[in-house]
């Protein structure tokens, strides 16, 4: 008798995807974003909300009060008011006039918590996005897999809106990249990295997956994590407020993750922060960086970069940024290994004659989204290397399929076993 072949049931991130993808009808994917992205946040806040409420009915009899905004507060939950929690939503989902509720909700969640001011999306309203569609988005996010109060319900609405950010990014192909980097890149840096402690600085942070993972990092390995703090800057206000909502999530403090037009080349928020750990994924290649403004900048202490790309810009503006035994792990698109336009061959020389680079890995083509150029992580280190550790090659295996690297724990264990005197050159 043949055997019946197992049916494997998809995750529910991905079951979710395609449903809401298929409620997407007309919206483009850049705008339809902020509407889904939205009602998970909005979810995430519920679940914690009315687990914490739930707990102090019944100890009203001690004297608490469901009600109390300081009791919400003391435990780091915020609060929501009666018109915005996920039931009234629910019930006034059939409401044609429902994405006005949405918005209103939105907008009472802010004045209610300080820290939300100005990062969630009203956009609910539109008249292009049909009233029958949300109200189905909302049912389909509340559905019963979702619905029981608890702490692993809060972790899955957060692993939910990572994947959703990581399936919006490709949706949106290279703008995509704006705000998002691979997870499996993000993993590597912090896994070669390891911050377990300390100070953690990403000067053009998007969504924030830097800080998330690094925060999956300490908990995955029994740390602390309020042993480490993070400090960030973005100036996309749009990819700031996605950034807020993605940490609030995750439970963590995003009072130093910043936004100004301006960017951290003209306009740092953290000018003064020496991190123990920089990880970023900058704009690769960029040419409008306004690097004619800051010809005489003091981070440029191996040699000014032209002004027509910024690559040698951040490097330089993340070492200015390590505290004495800090590591910056970063993405570069991999043209900078040999690029020798503006000045660029002899600051790449002084960073290598200084010992600064400890290691470059050479990832496979295909993982960054749609982008053409490939990309590099780099990890630099403060402490001189001896220069018979520089010649060390390595590269991802390429048996792999082209757009899967192998897993960061092993790259990061075969970097972390022979730091700090190692140095990948592709």
């Amino acid at each position: 008798m043949a055997k019946k072949k197992e049916i494997v049931a998809e995750p529910l991130e991905k079951q979710l995807w395609k449903a809401a993808d298929k409620l997407r009808k007309n919206i483009d994917a850049a705008e339809y974003k902020h509407v889904v992205l939205g009602l998970i946040f909005l979810r995430y806040i519920s679940v914690s909300f009315e687990q914490l409420y739930n707990e102090l009915v019944k100890q009203q009899a001690d004297g608490a009060d469901p009600e109390d905004r300081e009791e919400y507060a003391a435990e780091n939950v915020f609060y929501v008011p009666a018109n915005a929690r996920w039931s009234y939503l629910v019930a006034m989902a059939k409401n044609p006039q429902i994405g006005k509720y949405i918005d209103d909700a939105m907008d009472v969640i802010e004045r209610e918590n300080k820290s939300l001011k100005g990062v969630l999306p009203k956009v609910f309203a539109r008249p292009n996005l049909d009233p029958t569609s949300l109200g189905e988005l909302i049912d389909l996010i509340g559905n019963s897999t979702l619905q029981n109060t608890s702490t692993k319900s809060a972790d899955l609405l957060g692993h939910v809106f990572e994947y959703f950010l990581g399936e919006f990014a490709l949706a949106e192909g290279k703008k995509g990249g704006q705000f998002y980097t691979p997870r499996s890149v993000v993993e590597l840096l912090v896994n070669m990295l390891e911050p377990y402690k300390g100070r953690v600085l990403d000067p053009c942070c998007g969504s924030g997956g830097m800080f998330v993972q690094s925060e999956k990092f300490v908990k995955e390995h029994q740390g602390r994590i309020e042993n480490i703090s993070v400090y960030g800057q973005e100036s996309n206000q749009t990819t700031w407020r996605l950034c807020k909502m993605n940490l609030a999530i995750r439970g963590i403090d995003a009072s130093q993750v910043k936004w100004n037009t301006e960017g951290s080349f003209l306009n740092e928020a953290h000018r003064d922060v020496k991190a123990d750990f920089v990880m970023a994924n900058p704009p690769f290649n960029d040419s409008d960086w306004s690097g004619d403004q800051l010809r005489s900048d003091a981070r440029w202490q191996y040699g000014v970069p032209p002004t027509g790309n910024a690559n040698f810009a951040w490097i330089q503006h993340f070492i200015y940024h390590l505290a004495p035994s800090g590591q910056a792990g970063f993405v570069l698109a991999k043209g900078s290994l040999t690029s020798k336009t503006g000045g660029e061959g002899e600051i790449r020389k002084a960073l290598i004659d200084k010992g600064l680079i400890a290691c470059i890995v050479n990832l496979p083509a295909k993982l960054f989204l749609k982008y053409a150029d490939s990309r590099l992580p780099v990890v630099c280190d403060p402490e001189p290397l001896p220069s018979c550790w520089r010649n060390l090659v390595h590269r991802c295996p390429q048996q792999r399929p082209p757009h899967q690297p192998p897993h960061p724990r092993t790259l990061g264990r075969r970097y972390s076993r022979n730091c700090p005197y190692l140095s990948f050159v592709a």
